[in-house]
């Protein structure tokens, strides 16, 4: 099993709808791969998942155990642990990762996805299904050609 790392600032919102989406993605396309998701900085917020994640994988009828059961910070053993590492915000957790995790800042993807003081979830939560998608879509196309 390989295992996919999601970050973000509270794993509250996009980290963990993204790792619900892959596990569920990956289950249907057999890989194996798993994801798991962390947060920079989640003393920000408070609950364990945010209302518009749980919509929206309700919406898409994906499994709310597909995510983790809370937010969790993220630590060294994670980042050792996962074969790819996803930040999905580069202007907010590049600075994140450089002050905590310097080592680690130049082993990260970044993507672009709007948190909600930039976005409304109706507009970033698709956005950030198409990424979570096509990546399992290549890793998919990656495991069936070996």
């Amino acid at each position: 099993m390989k295992y996919l790392l999601f970050l973000c600032s509270g794993n509250y919102y996009r980290s963990r709808f993204a790792e619900a989406v892959f596990n569920h993605a990956a289950a249907q396309h057999g890989l194996p791969w798993r994801a798991f998701s962390r947060g920079l900085a989640i003393w920000m917020v408070e609950g364990d998942l945010s209302p518009w994640t749980e919509e929206a994988l309700r919406q898409r009828g994906i499994d709310r155990a597909l995510t983790g059961a809370t937010r969790v910070a993220l630590s060294e053993p994670d980042l050792q642990r996962a074969a790819k590492i996803i930040a999905v915000k580069e202007a907010e957790h590049r600075p994140m990762l450089r002050d905590q995790f310097p080592d680690w800042e130049q082993r990260v993807d970044y993507w672009t996805i709007d948190d909600l003081d930039c976005a409304t979830p109706e507009d970033a939560l698709p956005v950030l299904e198409q990424h979570v998608r096509a990546l399992a879509d290549a890793l998919a196309l990656a495991h069936h050609q070996t």
